[in-house]
């Protein structure tokens, strides 16, 4: 995980007088473009970096710095501990599980200071996914296949071979993002449509690609969100509404509706968004897809006519 490999980076930085990118990206299984964007955050984060170029190049820390507790406030610290307990919890990994142990060595004499009651990071997935979960993270660290049984959006039900890359959560739902042999394309696979989860024994060699390269693919292949629709949402749903659209996408309205603004990859995942929300949303725009919704709303009448 990214804020795991960040903390050891600059750990290994502390304790050696130059590390190349080369051998940083071998150590943590990643790109040397991942290892430039690790370097750059490290840099803005105040850790002064210093790269050399050359044959005996590299990157190392300015002789001059030193990072102990006092750089980082206790609050810091316990932030950084809380969000790796529940990285560890999800996920299982024992390597974290070291780690915990030694951000949790900077801060035990001193939990009586700070009122740790009002944060708890959870990132356990929903359902039945957390077994999967744990046995993806160990096919990523160990670069064995994956075997899954997945049913897509649409219901119909497939087997993938994948090489798995990682693993990223957002908006409360875990995905991994692989080489998918049967498609010889990236994807990317929604954890909680996966029924089945096999760890092969076959390895594999990982592909020089990033989470970025995702994106890069879905747009390549037509792929990337491409319905950019505008709601008008009734008051009585505006708590499900802000926990569905990001800030920059609302707008309030003087009669108490609020405005939002999406892009969806498909007209029909817009529909069936839209249909979820009954009579407290008002399709506005684009008017080819109202054309599409009122057609779509007629054939349901006819199915109770």
């Amino acid at each position: 995980m990214r804020l795991d490999r960040l903390f050891s980076i600059t750990m290994m930085l502390l304790n050696h007088k130059r590390i190349s990118a080369t051998d940083l990206a071998a150590r943590f299984e990643v790109s040397l473009r991942t290892i430039y964007r690790d370097m750059e955050t490290i840099n803005r984060a105040g850790i002064p970096v210093v790269s050399f170029s050359g044959s005996d190049g590299g990157y190392e820390i300015m002789q001059s710095y030193r990072l102990d507790r006092q750089y980082l406030s206790l609050e810091d610290l316990y932030s950084i501990y809380n969000a790796l307990r529940g990285m560890q919890s999800a996920t299982g990994d024992t390597g974290m599980a070291e780690l915990l142990d030694r951000v949790g060595a900077l801060i035990s004499d001193k939990l009586h200071d700070l009122d740790t009651s009002g944060m708890l990071l959870d990132f356990a997935p929903a359902s039945g996914a957390k077994e999967h979960l744990r046995t993806l993270h160990l096919a990523i660290k160990e670069h064995r296949l994956v075997q899954l049984d997945y049913m897509d959006i649409h219901g119909a039900e497939t087997q993938r071979m994948v090489e798995p890359m990682g693993l990223y959560l957002k908006s409360n739902a875990w995905y991994l993002w692989g080489y998918c042999r049967v498609r010889s394309a990236l994807r990317v696979f929604r954890l909680s449509r996966m029924n089945r989860v096999r760890m092969m024994s076959e390895t594999f060699s990982r592909r020089g690609l990033s989470i970025e390269d995702v994106d890069a693919d879905r747009v390549q292949s037509g792929a990337a969100p491409c319905v950019c629709v505008r709601f008008r949402f009734q008051a009585a749903v505006k708590t499900r509404v802000r926990d569905e659209f990001l800030p920059d996408q609302l707008k309030s309205g003087p009669d108490g509706t609020i405005l939002a603004d999406a892009c969806y990859y498909t007209k029909e995942s817009a529909i069936r968004h839209l249909m979820s929300y009954g009579t407290n949303v008002t399709l506005l725009a684009p008017s080819e897809l109202v054309d599409d919704f009122r057609r779509h709303i007629a054939e349901i009448a006819k199915m109770y006519s």
